[in-house]
């Protein structure tokens, strides 16, 4: 499915699940009307009604249909009945069957039938025309899969994901654009997959999984005529995104038998955040998630597989359109204390040579750069894929480098500026100024050791050492560390020695 088609999702969906409460008084005709604008969201032609029916404050909607397509595939949503009712203290309540079916078509031809069903849920909305909340409670909120359709071939298992305990709110404001607000919580999510291959000879895929404790916010912005067709489009008129969510854990077990390959396993996770943004001026994404533990069993291999660690992060952050300032940039990463079980480490270490310590691997870097093209502007996209440089460097800092493995630790850190009035001294990047430290411990014991277990041959291990004390000096027993100093004449030394 493409990035639009995503987008497009992303929107109707919250428009359909969430909201908060306000006292103002809601009449049904404007929480259809609402409706409406944010179901158009998939285009005017793609929404069809077939009647609408008011009487003594009820407002009735019937075969409302919903068509999302691109070229790859098409999924359609139709409900039997939709119910507005005004209730005495000014707001609405609304209702819908407890079930309804999502036709997926491919390209292929293959239909899939999803069922999606709820059970005692309740959706309240308040405030006036402009301004909506939506409060939604449900026992649990579940899609499964009915069956798959291949030309004479139907297919039926068990494919379902249950949302437990819901409890969100959802807000609309409509001024120059259409605001749009979510959170709640959901307190628990099962995950259920369990089918034979059609014709696969027993082949078959089965699975499970359940989240525990997930809260979930977000904001956005959508244009009032917004055209997801386009996406940059969008986003250069005024789309913009920004949330997040929290898991306090999860836990997923498979086992897949494929062509004549079989493999089961278990994760398991503990508390995990994500966060993102997207709008005209920048793209954000950091994740991060604590106490990671994976088994594997698989036939291709020789032995079971276990991996346990206690932290994993990405960050990312890029400005992405032209500005008259400098605006932040950041790449980050995380991976502490990774372990795993002896039986992995005896395949090429029996022997039990190097250090077995949880390893760890930090990198955070961050600066100020100004964007010399908007990326999402179709008119000037051309050029900057054509462009050397789409970015103009003004600063950059390593803020954090980390790496604990096998015996070796290093550490280190930097700040460089950018003269971007000179493009020739360091072509083609801008003349930098500024230094950075790197501390390095335990590297020559690493290199016994891998020829001390036949990974490395001793004559490979005499030129690197030779090229590290090229570049790197002694500061004690087993540490060296390398200096790097860039002066605003373009002089480049290394450990107090011009290279430059």
């Amino acid at each position: 499915m493409t990035y639009s088609t995503g987008m497009r999702s992303a929107v109707c969906l919250a428009a359909l699940l969430a909201g908060s409460a306000a006292q103002a008084e809601v009449t049904a005709a404007q929480v259809w009307e609402d409706w409406k604008a944010q179901l158009s969201l998939y285009g005017e032609d793609n929404l069809t009604i077939g009647s609408e029916e008011t009487s003594s404050g009820v407002l009735t909607v019937r075969g409302l249909g919903l068509r999302v397509s691109d070229e790859d595939v098409s999924a359609e949503v139709l409900m039997s009945a939709i119910t507005f009712n005004e209730q005495s203290d000014g707001t609405v309540r609304v209702t819908m069957a407890e079930s309804y079916p999502v036709v997926v078509t491919g390209e292929d031809g293959v239909v899939i039938t999803l069922m999606v069903s709820q059970q005692n849920m309740e959706m309240i909305v308040s405030g006036d025309a402009d301004a909506l909340d939506y409060d939604i409670t449900a026992d649990q909120y579940k899609i499964a899969l009915q069956d798959v359709v291949d030309g004479d071939v139907t297919f039926t298992g068990d494919a379902e994901i249950a949302m437990n305990g819901v409890d969100l709110a959802y807000a609309t404001t409509v001024d120059d654009l259409r605001n749009i607000s979510y959170g709640g919580s959901i307190s628990s999510v099962d995950i259920l997959v369990d089918f034979q291959v059609p014709g696969g000879n027993g082949e078959y895929v089965t699975g499970g999984g359940k989240i525990v404790g997930l809260t979930t916010q977000a904001e956005m912005t959508v244009p009032l005529d917004a055209d997801f067709e386009d996406p940059d489009s969008l986003i250069n008129e005024g789309f913009a995104i920004a949330g997040g969510y929290t898991i306090d854990s999860s836990d997923y077990v498979f086992d897949i038998n494929a062509e004549g390959d079989q493999a089961s396993g278990s994760i398991t996770m503990g508390s995990s955040t994500l966060t993102g943004e997207m709008n005209s001026s920048a793209v954000g994404y950091a994740s991060n998630t604590n106490d990671i533990g994976l088994i594997l069993v698989s036939g291709d291999l020789p032995l079971p597989i276990e991996i346990n660690l206690a932290e994993y992060g990405i960050d990312f952050r890029m400005p992405t359109g032209a500005a008259g300032e400098p605006s932040d940039f950041a790449v980050g990463f995380d991976l502490i204390d990774l372990s795993i079980s002896d039986a992995v480490w005896n395949l090429f270490d029996a022997g039990n040579v190097l250090p077995r310590d949880p390893a760890t691997i930090q990198l955070a870097i961050s600066g100020k750069a100004r964007a010399l093209f908007d990326m999402f502007d179709p008119e000037q996209q051309d050029a900057m894929n054509n462009a050397e440089m789409p970015y103009e460097l003004e600063s950059v800092s390593i803020d954090r480098l980390n790496v604990d493995a096998a015996g070796v630790k290093i550490t280190g850190d930097g700040a460089f500026t950018f003269d971007n009035s000179d493009m020739q001294s360091f072509a083609p990047m801008p003349r930098p100024e500024g230094g950075a430290l790197v501390e390095i411990t335990g590297f020559n014991a690493l290199l016994d050791n891998l020829v001390a277990i036949g990974l490395v041959p001793e004559q490979d291990v005499m030129g690197v050492r030779m090229m590290m004390g090229m570049f790197a000096r002694s500061t004690g027993d087993d540490t060296m560390e390398t200096a790097v100093k860039v002066l605003p004449n373009g002089q480049v030394n290394v450990n107090g020695n011009r290279v430059r």
